[in-house]
């Protein structure tokens, strides 16, 4: 159980530094993080290698993080949306990992679903609660079209990757049989 712990630490220290490293390289090149989502891609393959927890917790604590140290996201309002968004991938697609969901790329496509479904109830709330002026099926339209590049980037890559890894780890474990 300790030695499972402490795998899982570190794979979620893994994938959160690249959560931060990701967007920073692509912000060199200006707005382009809002367009190929890269702090998106280490939280979503995070999801199908850790357990539920880790895997929300890599969600939420990549955004926060990166907010803290570069501004990136903004505070308000975009900081929290992700928060929950990310939170989801992760929480989403490890659940269905867990319960032995065979398809990568099902899974892939619930998760990113149930994010963007409760990133557009964070911002209805934001908008109800806290007079933010955005209509949340506006702002769910306008991230989806931006976005759309890093979405189709993700369902080529991450499914790929995941299965080149998954095959790796099994090719090991039989060897060591």
């Amino acid at each position: 159980m300790h030695t499972a712990n402490t795998r899982n630490m570190i794979l979620s220290g893994f994938f959160i530094a690249i959560g931060l490293l990701l967007p920073a390289i692509f912000h060199l090149f200006g707005g382009a993080g809002q367009i190929f989502l890269p702090m998106h891609i280490p939280v979503l393959i995070a999801a199908f290698f850790l357990p539920p927890f880790y895997a929300a917790i890599v969600g939420l604590m990549t955004p926060l993080l990166s907010s803290a140290l570069t501004g990136m996201p903004v505070l308000y309002p975009i900081l929290p949306i992700m928060m929950g968004e990310l939170m989801i991938y992760g929480l989403t697609i490890s659940l269905l990992s867990q319960n032995r969901m065979k398809n990568i790329l099902g899974r892939l496509i619930t998760g990113m679903i149930a994010g963007r479904i409760v990133a557009g109830l964070i911002v209805f709330v934001l908008a109800i609660g806290f007079g933010l002026k955005i209509n949340p099926m506006i702002y769910m339209q306008g991230a989806l079209v931006t976005g759309l590049p890093g979405l189709v980037i993700q369902l080529l890559m991450i499914p790929s990757l995941v299965f080149l890894v998954q095959n790796r780890n099994q090719t090991i474990k039989n060897d060591h049989l």
